[in-house]
């Protein structure tokens, strides 16, 4: 598959003028929507070079939503593309907002609800990947209030001493107290001011923002899904020949769940644009495992056997963050009788990327859950700008494509209830 130009599948010629609406749904990111733009803009480029085709990208002025506009030279036709980001930065940057000590209070609420509910040790059954990233934040600042607190006695030691030895037992104690204080708050401080290095805290709040609710959505974010439910319902209803939904990380159990209204509320028009989904690096199985995450996996059995739209599942197991080659229906332990979706591939890492590229990257284990979104020097049969820039819909590009015979469809999940 890698090194080769991918084969098409057979389909009539795409109309002039073909044209798609593509949402893209971040995953858990306080960082202002241009990245993405940017991100599209350069890793495009980049992809379009190594695969001999041509993508022009204009920013989008003004309006109230964020986006660009993408025109594509691709497979002998031109096509255009509107590409939306749906926001909810600010949802994560609130739930960020806390401070140190919260911040070790989350943590300790994070790890009783995973282990307390069994969900950490059946998530280990699945890949090890993913809950040692899950298991790094915590290790990592259990070690930094380590450092902290030997730092904070020794000083307080060290104060005490000097005092006994001047004859002020009690005033060398109260120093070393104050001392041991101000030592152990400037390590967490420290550690705090280089999280963007670290990571640490990013991904503790990440864990639990799922756990705090056990699963379940808190209400803000239950409307912010309904606003971007009207915004795609709004997109099927427009002249395009596709609307693609794209969920990315945390972002496609999201997606999962505003499809699934979508459909449920009879928005999906027939005949209208064909409805993609397409779920990148996905983490389903850390909320689903989850004993509240009811609407969730109720979401995941309702998708996974309707006709209105094509849903295609891209992980790679060289991606630590993702539950790589997991079904997220199955495994959730909610497949349907006549489950239809998703159609789960890998993007295989290791064959899509040179050796030289995956050398560079196989320990940036952050990059790499981003690698779905990014350009492959050997590209296969997954290709995020031909499928977002192209003149194929998701369904068609991908007909007859069989699943990865590496997938787990093992159902590991203890909790079930859907209602």
């Amino acid at each position: 598959m890698s090194g080769q130009t991918p084969e098409i599948p057979e389909t009539s010629p795409p109309p002039a003028g073909w044209r798609r609406h593509v949402f893209y749904i971040p995953g858990y990111d306080p960082i202002h929507p241009r990245r993405y733009r940017e991100l599209y803009r350069r890793e495009g480029a980049g992809q379009a070079q190594i695969s001999g085709y041509g993508i022009d990208l204009k920013g989008r002025q003004g309006g109230e939503t964020y986006g660009w506009e993408v025109t594509g030279h691709i497979e002998g036709a031109e096509t255009r593309a509107g590409i939306e980001v749906l926001v909810w930065s600010d949802i994560v940057r609130d739930s960020m907002g806390h401070g140190i000590g919260a911040t070790y209070l989350a943590l300790a609420r994070t790890a009783w609800v995973y282990i307390s509910t069994g969900a950490l040790f059946r998530l280990m059954r699945l890949r090890k990947g993913p809950v040692i990233a899950a298991l790094y934040p915590v290790g990592f600042l259990l070690l930094q209030l380590a450092l902290a607190v030997a730092l904070g006695w020794g000083g307080y030691t060290a104060a005490s001493q000097i005092g006994a030895r001047l004859g002020a037992a009690l005033a060398g104690q109260g120093a070393g107290l104050a001392l041991g204080l101000t030592l152990g708050w400037a390590v967490l401080t420290w550690f705090k001011a280089r999280d963007g290095r670290f990571f640490a805290y990013y991904l503790m709040h990440d864990y639990a923002f799922s756990a705090r609710h056990r699963g379940a959505n808190p209400p803000a974010l239950e409307d912010r899904l309904a606003a971007f439910r009207a915004r795609i319902a709004e997109a099927l209803r427009s002249e395009v020949d596709e609307v693609l939904v794209v969920g990315h990380s945390s972002g496609a159990h999201l997606a999962v769940s505003i499809l699934s209204d979508l459909i449920r509320a009879g928005e999906v028009p027939r005949p209208g644009p064909a409805l993609s989904f397409l779920s990148l690096g996905q983490v389903v199985p850390m909320v689903s495992f989850l004993p509240e995450a009811r609407r969730l996996r109720g979401d995941l059995a309702f998708l996974a056997a309707r006709d209105e739209l094509f849903w295609l599942d891209v992980t790679a197991p060289g991606d630590g963050c993702a539950f790589a080659l997991c079904d997220p229906v199955s495994v959730s332990g909610v497949a349907p009788e006549g489950k239809r979706h998703p159609l789960v591939i890998s993007a295989a890492f290791t064959q899509t990327l040179s050796p030289e590229r995956w050398q560079q990257l196989k320990r940036r284990f952050f990059r790499l859950h981003f690698q779905y979104l990014c350009a492959f020097d050997r590209p296969g049969d997954y290709d995020y700008f031909r499928i977002t820039a192209g003149p194929l819909t998701l369904a068609q590009r991908f007909a007859g494509r069989t699943p990865s015979k590496s997938r787990i469809e093992t159902p590991v999940n203890r909790c079930r209830t859907t209602s």
